[in-house]
């Protein structure tokens, strides 16, 4: 029997104009005050880690039920009507008062994304929008976007905390996913270090990018980090052993067990000890010598092509996940992750790049390439 996730968090409509296919070397050389833009059509798809990881995992096979927060208007129609066409639309709540979250997706060829984002409805999302007897029916209950959904981190994060230590309270499995952080918004203001201080005790994957764990734990770091790009991902310039400082801190923080997304560079792990990951992982069935003190770092793969990064991270992160309740150790997971997200970077939206998991297998086991670091 499929073992059973739950999808909740931030959703929203994803609206991306496609540029023609010329790269740029800066946003300034495409967009300039006055200029008139051929774009070719409007890519139009949900958006957030609920309909991106949500749907992903399910079209991967999972069992997965969806809980979001929408609005009564055309956006929220839209979202419906999506959802529908894969027949996961009864988890989600619909607001009379509230407008549906949108994000326009701004993605040059050859630069990375720019988001214009409205949190609509996903800012009043709160604890009790969670159907509490599916999550105890659940394997796993998996929560994305808090730095964009109000409730989550107002009052330094009581609100999330809670339904994290509710859920773990049931005997079910959790994940955390983040989104980044507008430095100059009332969520760059949180205090984002007592926040997951509260919630990463009652975490078990943690599945963060890199940019948004150095901006919430290490603003020294981030600042550094963020001179020697100079304007460019951080991605770009950072190794693999910048990153390992934020991996210690988080498994000690409470998590069992970290991935750090880090773009193009690649997928930095840490699990803590056999003592933190045994519970979690006799309640899926993992072997705990395969996830128990573990730590590493796996390369991306080489894409076949590149059209827009958008959802390729929270698609990785169904891959993981996916691999996860199907028994995987850790470095498989990890490797399912990473050719997860290498073929969505083909895709204009999240799930267009979407390939079974088996098929990824044979294409590593063929000698699939993989980035070279510097």
């Amino acid at each position: 029997m499929r073992k059973k996730i739950i999808a909740a968090g931030h959703i929203c409509l994803d609206i991306t104009p496609v540029f023609p296919e010329q790269k740029a070397g800066q946003v300034s050389d495409i967009l300039i005050p006055g200029k008139l833009i051929h774009m070719k059509e409007a890519d139009v798809h949900t958006g957030g880690a609920v309909a991106n990881t949500g749907l992903a995992m399910k079209l991967l096979g999972a069992d997965v039920t969806l809980m979001g927060k929408i609005g009564a208007d055309a956006f929220g129609e839209m979202v419906l009507h999506i959802l529908r066409k894969y027949e996961a639309d009864q988890g989600m709540l619909v607001s009379e008062e509230e407008s549906t979250s949108y994000s326009v997706v701004v993605a040059v060829p050859g630069i990375d994304r720019i988001f214009l984002h409205n949190p609509g409805a996903n800012d009043t999302f709160g604890a009790e929008d969670i159907d509490y007897g599916k999550a105890a029916e659940a394997d796993l209950f998996h929560f994305g976007y808090p730095p964009i959904m109000r409730r989550m981190y107002q009052d330094g994060g009581r609100e999330l905390a809670e339904m994290f230590r509710h859920i773990k309270a049931l005997d079910t499995a959790t994940s955390l996913d983040l989104a980044a952080v507008d430095a100059d918004s009332e969520a760059g203001a949180a205090d984002w270090e007592e926040i997951l201080g509260r919630t990463l005790p009652y975490v078990d994957f943690f599945v963060p990018s890199v940019e948004e764990l150095c901006f919430m734990l290490d603003q020294d770091r981030y600042e550094a980090w963020s001179l020697r790009a100079e304007g460019r991902d951080m991605t770009e310039v950072i190794t693999p052993e910048d990153v390992k400082p934020l991996a210690e801190k988080a498994v000690s923080m409470g998590a069992r067990a970290v991935l750090i997304k880090c773009g193009a560079l690649g997928m930095y792990y840490k699990t803590a000890s056999v003592e933190r990951t045994a519970p979690v992982c006799e309640k899926l069935g993992l072997a705990v010598d395969e996830w128990a003190d573990k730590e590493g770092f796996e390369a991306s793969f080489v894409p076949e092509k590149i059209l827009s990064g958008t959802g390729a991270g929270d698609t990785s992160i169904a891959a993981f996940l996916v691999s996860v309740l199907d028994g995987c150790g850790i470095e498989e997971a990890v490797e399912m992750a990473l050719a997860t997200g290498a073929c969505c970077l083909g895709a204009y939206d999240a799930l267009g790049g979407l390939k079974p998991l088996e098929e990824l297998r044979e294409k590593i086991a063929q000698g699939w390439e993989r980035r070279k670091l510097c």
